[in-house]
């Protein structure tokens, strides 16, 4: 069920009065609510892998109750062992087995030896990656002795299978959204408000501007051998605010839509394309999963507290480990590769935390040097991109040669004018916004008419400009 189809309008008032109204005397009532909607939510794609959210709900919380009664550290680790292996099994075998076997066929080719094996065709469960590492995070937490784990079954339940941010995050963390199934949510009017001009806001990039640069993007790269550099380039650029727009409007809905049922999950993205070097855009973009794989992998490597070989190391697995959680192919994790080499040098001379701060802070412009910044960080991303989009890395190779040629400055043949102005609207709001936790977060100091207007204004877009439904690009994920 897709956040931008007819079946999730009618879903989304159905559950919410009755959330409210029927739920609003005992908690239980609430969780139990939320949890049969999530798997209304989840089953109406597939209902055959509801089993799989179910049986990691029923390990993690098993495991959970076992190791607030073990104190012996073999026990304990053991533990933590198999709650990691059959999560993640699960998740290799259905994401990645594949692209395993495909790849240890080639690399005996490519030796001059045969291997006979058989690939399957195996369907990969919506949003696996993301409701694998948020149960995972219960199981860390809980071994580490950060959470207290839970006896309450159902609110265990209703928190690994959280319908707004079930397939494609945020991926929430055991610690900050677990404790809130254990209160009794009260309706807030100010809370909704926000939450419904999030989902707008979140609606207008998805349908606006992701779904329109996508037309674009996948003409360019579907064709990459007729068209000249300019050309590729301004695919390339589509295919940025395409992601942008998809990915960051799915967590604004998911968090909106949570602020209805009076939840508040984190933030997922901060404005990543005003960055001025590339690990503030790390900082930005993704938030969930790059912190996720901070705490949870990269701090337990070392961090960044070793010698250089250490440092570079740990730099390259989280980068290479977060790419190919993206996609079973050698693109993603190429992608990953390239953006270690990005930040490697920020790390290596102590810069990767100099810009901290909010981009041109308490001003409408930024200085020359904070544009020359953001414009390079954003090329750099840009070419990440291609490795991102295309289907292999050949591709991605020959698409990057064919941009830097004499054609790169010449005319685009394609060039539509309007998606264009509609990426200028939508960035000049961004811009103006980026203060907050989403871009019209602050409206509220408008006249009443002025507020009213611009919503009706992004409304009216979404009705003229309404691309060809795309799936969210994460959802493969």
């Amino acid at each position: 069920m897709l956040f931008n189809s007819f079946e999730f309008f009618i879903f989304l008032p159905i559950v919410f009065v009755l959330y409210w109204l029927i739920g609003n005397k005992r908690i239980q009532q609430q969780n139990l609510l939320i949890a049969l909607s999530s798997y209304v939510f989840y089953g109406w794609w597939d209902w055959r892998f509801l089993f799989l959210i179910l049986f990691s709900s029923l390990i993690d919380y098993t495991i959970g109750l076992k190791l607030r009664s073990e104190y012996k550290p073999s026990s304990r680790k053991l533990l933590l062992w198999i709650s990691i292996c059959i999560n993640l099994g699960f998740l290799g075998f259905f994401k990645y087995y594949n692209f395993f076997v495909d790849s240890l066929i080639e690399s005996f080719t490519f030796f001059g030896a045969k291997l006979s094996l058989n690939t399957l065709n195996i369907i990969l469960p919506v949003g696996i990656s993301f409701y694998t590492f948020q149960t995972l995070s219960y199981t860390i937490d809980v071994y580490n002795k950060k959470l207290e784990p839970t006896k309450n079954f159902l609110a265990f339940m209703a928190f690994v299978s959280f319908f707004p941010q079930l397939v494609a995050g945020p991926i929430e963390r055991a610690t900050n959204l677990l404790p809130q199934f254990y209160k009794k949510r009260e309706f807030v009017y100010k809370n909704a408000v926000d939450g419904l001009r999030q989902v707008l806001w979140g609606l207008f990039k998805k349908v606006v501007i992701a779904d329109n640069c996508a037309t674009y993007a996948n003409m360019i790269f579907n064709n990459q051998e007729d068209y000249s550099g300019s050309t590729l380039l301004l695919g390339a650029f589509f295919f940025a605010f395409q992601i942008y727009g998809d990915f960051s409007g799915y967590s604004d809905i998911a968090i909106g839509i949570s602020r209805l049922f009076g939840f508040n999950l984190k933030r997922n993205f901060a404005f990543p394309y005003f960055s001025r070097d590339i690990a503030e855009f790390w900082r930005r973009w993704h938030i969930s999963l790059s912190t996720w794989f901070r705490d949870y992998l990269y701090i337990p490597l070392g961090g960044s507290r070793g010698g250089i070989k250490m440092k570079v190391r740990n730099t390259f697995i989280i980068f290479i480990v977060s790419g190919f959680w993206h996609g079973a192919n050698w693109t993603f994790i190429v992608w990953g590769a390239l953006n270690a080499l990005y930040f490697l040098p920020l790390l290596l001379l102590n810069r990767n935390r100099v810009n901290t701060n909010l981009v041109a802070e308490g001003k409408y412009l930024p200085t020359w040097r904070e544009l020359l910044q953001m414009t390079m960080t954003f090329f750099i991303t840009l070419i990440a991109w291609i490795f991102f989009r295309a289907d292999n890395v050949t591709n991605a190779i020959i698409y990057i040669r064919d941009i830097f040629t004499k054609a790169l400055f010449t005319t685009p043949e394609i060039l539509p004018f309007t998606i264009l102005g509609l990426v200028t609207f939508f960035t000049s709001i961004e811009w103006l916004g980026r203060s907050g936790e989403y871009a019209i977060q602050k409206i509220d100091f408008m006249k009443k008419p002025i507020r009213w207007g611009f919503y009706m204004l992004l409304i009216i877009l979404m009705f003229l400009f309404t691309g060809e439904q795309q799936e969210f690009i994460y959802f493969q994920f």
